[in-house]
């Protein structure tokens, strides 16, 4: 059973959440970012991750979710905290990194039960889908503090991470 392919695609998820986790720390949660405040795109973000990353077709939304609440479309009534993101983040990024390691290369080519793309299609998507979000947040932080959040990338990985670093000098 190979399992290089999902080494390196947990590395680079395990770096993906380290990121966004600066990013929801750092970032002004009450920021207006096309007419939606920083913590709905943060949520949406989160949710849509936790949906698709896996298998769409069996996914089942948390309990505090409600209608509307992961679109950047609609407002709704329910607000969410930059602590309640925080522990939907530490429940996302657990439920990830669990599913990778029960994956073995071979794996990366079937489709999940009831869904119409492979794996590696699912993963990809929304190691995109992340990214963009990430980078829009953290741009309304670099605006508003002419700070930037602190992203690494491999090198970072190799080192460690230091949850405290969280700015570019």
């Amino acid at each position: 059973m190979k399992r290089e392919l999902i080494k390196s695609i947990k590395a680079t998820t395990e770096i993906m959440f380290h990121n966004f986790y600066v990013t929801l720390v750092t970032c002004n949660m009450d920021f207006i970012l096309c007419d939606m405040p920083i913590w709905k795109h943060c949520y949406h973000t989160l949710h849509s991750c936790d949906r698709w990353f896996i298998n769409p077709a069996r996914y089942e939304e948390p309990p505090f979710h409600e209608y509307g609440l992961n679109s950047l479309d609609y407002m709704g009534e329910k607000v969410l905290s930059r602590e309640d993101l925080l522990a939907y983040f530490e429940q996302v990024k657990d439920k990830i990194l669990a599913y990778l390691d029960g994956l073995n290369d071979e794996d990366l080519y079937t489709k999940p039960e009831g869904y119409g793309h492979i794996r590696l299609e699912c993963i990809m998507g929304q190691m995109r889908h992340f990214y963009c979000h990430l980078g829009n947040i953290n741009a309304t932080t670099i605006i508003e503090t002419n700070k930037w959040p602190r992203v690494v990338g491999m090198a970072g990985y190799e080192k460690g991470f230091d949850k405290n670093d969280l700015y570019e000098e």
